[in-house]
């Protein structure tokens, strides 16, 4: 029988791999404020409140994002990052109108969205190879923790856009993974007036409301608001699985005088789906089925989730600027779940099944104390950044196992009563981090050296009770490591920028080796990166391209024990590729992502049978392009746009083993939408937009880690939006 692990989610850890900050405050003044012009997707332009701050908010015209701070913590132009950094803009998200954080990122380089099918539960996805689920999402640049299903749900209506570092980012942000990081930029207030209503119906009955509205609090005081909602009612191509969501996203800045600034995010949702989405795999062939292994009468899952936190910058005079940026978040699951795994003994037409429950709790808490210097040493120009950073996190899982009735294959949709189960274990794990660290750009003529140095503590107990025995198991472990990163970039007067860099990472694994009795030790990666940008003159189109060589020792896999399956600690990867990417949105309508990736992702040690593999559902070809046109004023089409996207994913194996093959395919976008303007100025701020994804529903089994699962088939959407 399956273990829980494999049922709910291939690879994932029972480790919080967590951190990022805490310090002590010092009082500050903030760095000249100056206002970013973003597009909304209308004819109106909203001004964003962006400081050369922290949060990661996104320099972008269109498509094409030119800074942020996500690349060094400090505000830094793309060609000035001597690493691989990618941008999803809002006029993105506006044009596709994706509904989960997987389609939002599906266009960017070397990412991997699809390795777990259709399975509305979790954002799980991996880039260059390796798994960044646990430890490469960040929330404003702060890190946004996670730990076994207890996995922040990201609403898309509540961003203004994802900034993506590639590689080992450890330098600056501490325990992260190989891939890099995804930062997630939350929507903040805006000091014209934004009024936005919206209201969708789509494939699966899906229904949803949403609104948006932004400005001045009153004309006098120097306070701003941002209020975003939404509620949906849906459900999906699976039965008995919903995809039900409440969403409010309250937000305010105070902005004194020029030099001070205060922002407050907050955010809690509610989301009803499932404990199971996926197929039932055959056990004599192992191909996924079109039945559903669940069971609709035992399969709930409701995930509530609150974050508010704050971003403070003061500036204390021409050289320094202090900033504090701190956050506390709560997630609570509660779920069920059932699977069925192999033919009953007596009537082969019936399917055994498994059922389970958990109750699933963390709560983290996260703060970043930066001071920011910029000075000169003689023909030497400095950006000097140091920080010290604490994340608290604790997590409380409880777990119980039954059976549920037999899942007859004549009538797989058929739900089956299941007598209440009983938590079998109570795990709690506490942990913390601390790091301190610095980095220096230093400014030579056309040349960026960036140095970086940080140095982390972390400390994990966990205490692991079997509740019908009483006997309590408790594991406590200690990591700490140095990270760096060190890059050189050259910029050239016509918008070229070579770079070359070297960088590291780590991550602590809580838990305990099975085979060694030991606690995990943390997972290193180091990586080098050549690579070169190019922000074409006098046209608002950016091309990147990269090639890289990653390493990484100490990961943890799954691995067969009897009927079940136990995470070990023995193996090494190299990852070697190259990316190209290019963006662009032009002033006759057109606007253009493209990407190319080839990731070679190879097991250099593992588990028996698998050295000199390739590590399953990593396809070594990738590549995307989505474009949207929006017709001219002086044509008799005017008032449409028209957008289309395909994505090549390569084929890959289905398992470490690589014993077989998931096929190559190519799935298929498309976007439609009218501005009522076009008929008569009184209807001005009226939309319509209808998106499609995987046009010709494409749903072929897709298998990672020896499990198979099904594409994601066909949605349509339309959207009636209303700005004022």
């Amino acid at each position: 029988m399956p273990s829980k692990s494999a049922l709910r989610l291939p690879l994932i850890r029972l480790a919080l791999a967590g951190t990022s900050a805490l310090a002590l405050v010092a009082t500050a003044q903030a760095q000249e404020a100056e206002q970013e012009t973003v597009s909304n997707g209308d004819s109106t332009a909203l001004e964003t409140l962006v400081v050369n701050g922290s949060g990661g908010v996104i320099t972008a015209e269109g498509y094409v994002g030119t800074s942020s701070a996500t690349g060094a913590k400090i505000d830094t132009p793309f060609l000035e990052t001597p690493q691989s950094i990618s941008t999803v803009t809002e006029q993105q998200l506006k044009d596709r109108n994706p509904q989960t954080l997987l389609e939002t990122l599906a266009y960017t380089p070397g990412t991997r969205v699809g390795a777990y099918g259709f399975d509305p539960r979790f954002d799980a996805f991996f880039v260059r190879g390796f798994d960044v689920t646990y430890s490469g999402v960040f929330r404003d640049n702060l890190r946004q923790p996670a730990a076994v299903d207890s996995i922040f749900k990201n609403e898309p209506y509540g961003l203004e856009g994802v900034s993506i570092l590639r590689g080992p980012s450890s330098a600056l942000y501490g325990a992260t993974g190989a891939g890099g990081l995804y930062n997630l930029i939350t929507k903040r207030p805006t000091e014209d007036t934004l009024r936005e209503v919206q209201v969708q119906y789509g494939s699966h009955d899906r229904y949803q409301g949403q609104f948006d509205f932004s400005g001045p609090v009153n004309e006098n005081d120097p306070v701003y608001y941002r209020l975003t909602g939404l509620l949906r009612d849906a459900d999906t191509e699976q039965v008995g699985l919903a995809d039900d969501r409440a969403y409010i996203a309250p937000a305010f800045t105070w902005k004194p005088d020029e030099d001070t600034k205060l922002t407050v995010l907050g955010e809690y949702s509610r989301t009803n789906s499932g404990g199971t989405a996926t197929y039932y795999n055959d056990p004599l062939t192992g191909e996924a089925t079109d039945i559903f292994a669940g069971n609709p009468d035992f399969n709930d899952s409701v995930q509530k989730q609150g974050r508010v936190g704050y971003e403070f910058e003061h500036r204390l005079n021409d050289t320094f600027v202090f900033r504090q940026n701190a956050r506390v978040s709560t997630l609570n699951i509660d779920a069920d779940w059932a699977f069925a795994y192999a033919p009953n003994a007596a009537d082969p037409t019936l399917l055994d099944s498994s059922a389970g429950t958990y109750d699933e709790r963390l709560t983290a808490f996260v703060i970043d104390n930066q001071l920011e210097a910029k000075f000169d040493t003689g023909a030497l120009e400095h950006t000097l950044l140091a920080g010290v950073d604490y994340t608290k996190l604790r997590f409380r899982a409880l777990d119980g196992r039954g059976v549920s009735p037999p899942l007859d294959t004549k009538n797989p949709t058929q739900g089956r009563p299941v007598d209440a189960i009983d938590f079998n274990t109570r795990t709690v794990q506490d942990q913390w981090q601390l790091g301190t660290y610095l980095q220096d750009q230093i400014r030579y003529d056309a040349w960026t050296l960036t140095v970086g140095g940080r140095y982390d503590w972390v400390s994990t107990d966990t205490d692991t009770m079997d509740l019908a025995t009483d006997s309590l198991t408790t594991v406590s472990q200690k990591d700490k490591e140095f990270s760096g990163r060190i890059g050189l970039t050259y910029q050239t007067d016509f918008g070229l920028a070579p770079y070359i860099s070297y960088s590291t990472a780590f991550a602590p694994n809580a838990g305990i080796n099975k085979e060694t009795n030991q606690p995990f030790k943390p997972t290193e990666s180091e990586q080098q990166e050549i690579g070169v940008k190019y922000l074409l003159p006098n046209s608002n189109t950016l091309i990147t391209a990269a090639l890289f060589n990653i390493d990484q020792k100490n990961g943890l896999y799954l691995e067969a024990s009897g009927d079940t399956a136990i995470q070990v600690q023995r193996g090494k990867l190299r990852s070697r590729g190259f990316e190209i990417e290019a963006n662009t949105s032009l002033d006759n309508g057109i606007s253009l992502i493209a990407s190319y990736a080839y990731t070679d992702v190879k097991i250099i040690q593992g588990p028996s049978g698998t050295i000199g593999n390739y590590v399953s559902s990593a396809p070594q070809h990738m590549a995307s392009i989505w474009a949207h046109y929006t017709l001219p004023e002086d044509g008799p089409f005017y008032g449409f746009s028209l957008g289309g996207g395909a994505r090549f994913v390569g084929s890959s194996y289905g398992n470490d083993q690589n014993t077989f093959k998931n096929s190559s395919r190519v799935l298929f976008d498309a976007s439609v939408g009218y501005d009522f303007a076009a008929i008569d100025q009184k209807y001005e701020g009226l939309h319509l937009q209808v998106n499609a994804t995987n046009l010709f529903d494409r749903r072929e089994a897709v298998c990672t880690a020896g499990y198979c699962h099904r594409d994601q088939g066909r949605t349509v959407i339309g959207s009636l939006r209303y700005n004022w």
